[in-house]
């Protein structure tokens, strides 16, 4: 009999991309090995830039609109944005096929952190009372930090000032990734079948806290800026240029710190994934586990002179690190453009417990057997974090286009500029393109059911370049 992969899913919150690419001056030896080993997707995007709809994503394939968190669920009042509990979850299929299953870390799904009733046989999570103080600036939050490496951010008058990055004393065993760590370690060791382990974490989200040693094995001043943290959006919505007004006022040398402590966090994850792999390869695990390293959306740390990943369109916050090891993998890089919910379908494949039929996502076996398979498309949804936003989003081939129903459309060529600083959206030799890609946008639309779109005929709501009736 055939024994079944098992799979460690390490899933980090607002992870950019580019952090985890050959030449990073991110510190990640681990993640580096298991790059080396394995498949690196390079064009991988999040469905949503916003925790609970994206990672609402991950478990069930669906795009927001079709499961029903649009947003994080602890901003809203209790009718809103609610997980519709009759979509099956992967590991509700992995428990059913005979997978033991265990999560460890935030959750941020939903609101009853009853995770057993989505398949988690075993967990232990953060619920919303970890998440809804952050950002209000209560010392009780976050831990204690050096004044003199501390960085605030404060104004307009009648705003709360907030802690944007810092250094503790405290060490990282002493901190939340090392308990979650030390959780998923435990549950590898006491695992006697196939199993699947949700390794999730808050980090390198929320405040910008390192350990002290973690913090010196950076110089900041060695850490570049991106090219575009001056970007002055001229093109662009305004409200991109109302977003970038937060920052105006942050120096280079304040951008480079904050950029330091936020490697330095995912270089805290790096530590502890290092040690979850120790743990396969002690209990003779290792060769028969499939590895995936990923995240739920990625975050700015001054791209564009924003934080954050609530209001924009770009890449940093959509585009997340994907990396694939294990049995029968192939090594490299792939670069077909794939969705961030594909892992749904893929670890159902994966572990041959079934599949989740849906127009939404689709497996990535095909790619994980061969990397030089047709580069696809992706897809995504913002419907706006507090404030409510409209956008959807294509990525086809090099070229992406923001139909945005706030304010007008963008359209970049990402191969010419990557950085994303010129909107061609009203350049005339575009017009064809940009309304060939419209027209992909609302086949999306109707394949999904996206109806609150779709049917959008009302004289005012006719905001599209061209409309549905494709």
């Amino acid at each position: 009999m055939t024994v079944r992969p098992n799979i460690l899913l390490f899933i980090m919150d607002a992870a950019q991309a580019s952090a985890f690419a050959p030449g990073s001056p991110c510190i990640t030896p681990n993640f580096d090995k298991l790059r080396d080993r394995g498949l690196r997707f390079t064009r991988a995007y999040s469905p949503s830039p916003t925790c609970s709809p994206s990672r609402a994503s991950l478990m069930t394939g669906l795009l927001p609109h079709n499961h029903g968190v649009l947003e994080v669920e602890h901003g809203r009042d209790p009718d809103q944005c609610n997980l519709r509990t009759d979509k099956p979850h992967f590991a509700q299929h992995l428990s059913e096929h005979g997978y033991s299953t265990g999560y460890f870390g935030k959750w941020h799904v939903e609101r009853s952190n009853e995770l057993t009733q989505f398949g988690w046989q075993e967990s232990v999570v953060k619920g919303a009372e970890h998440h809804k103080d952050l950002g209000k600036g209560n010392e009780s939050t976050t831990p204690q930090t050096d004044p003199n490496t501390s960085g605030y951010l404060d104004g307009p008058e009648g705003y709360r000032p907030i802690l944007h990055w810092g250094v503790t004393d405290l060490t990282p065993e002493e901190r939340y990734p090392h308990q979650t760590g030390n959780q998923v370690i435990s549950y590898i060791q006491n695992a006697d079948h196939s199993f699947c382990v949700c390794a999730s974490f808050s980090e390198p989200n929320e405040t910008l806290i390192v350990s002290r040693s973690t913090f010196e094995r950076y110089n900041p001043e060695d850490i570049p800026l991106p090219d575009n943290v001056r970007d002055e959006h001229s093109g662009k919505p305004g409200l991109y240029r109302r977003e970038a007004g937060i920052a105006k006022n942050l120096s280079d040398d304040h951008w480079r710190m904050a950029r330091t402590c936020y490697y330095g966090r995912i270089t805290e994850l790096d530590d502890q994934f290092g040690r979850i792999v120790d743990q396969l390869e002690a209990s003779d695990q290792l060769e028969n586990t499939i590895i995936i390293l990923t995240a739920d959306h990625g975050r700015y740390v001054g791209n564009h002179g924003f934080d954050a990943h609530n209001i924009g369109a770009y890449d940093d916050i959509y585009n997340v690190p994907l990396i694939i090891a294990g049995p029968e993998i192939k090594h490299g890089e792939c670069t077909s453009t794939v969705n961030f919910h594909d892992l749904c379908p893929t670890i159902c494949e994966l572990t041959q417990s079934g599949s989740i039929d849906v127009p939404d996502s689709q497996s990535l076996v095909p790619q994980l057997k061969d990397p030089t398979s047709e580069s696809g498309s992706a897809y995504a949804e913002n419907h706006g974090s507090r404030f409510r936003l409209t956008q959807r989003i294509l990525w086809d081939g090099s070229w992406k286009f923001v139909f945005n129903g706030f304010d007008f459309d963008e359209l970049y060529d990402l191969e010419t500029d990557p950085d994303e600083l010129t909107n061609l959206i009203d350049h005339p030799e575009q017009q064809e393109r940009a309304d060939a890609m419209m027209r992909k946008i609302w086949e999306r639309i109707q394949e999904t059911g996206d109806r609150t779109i779709e049917e959008s005929h009302y004289f005012s709501l006719r905001l599209g370049r061209v409309g549905p009736l494709i």
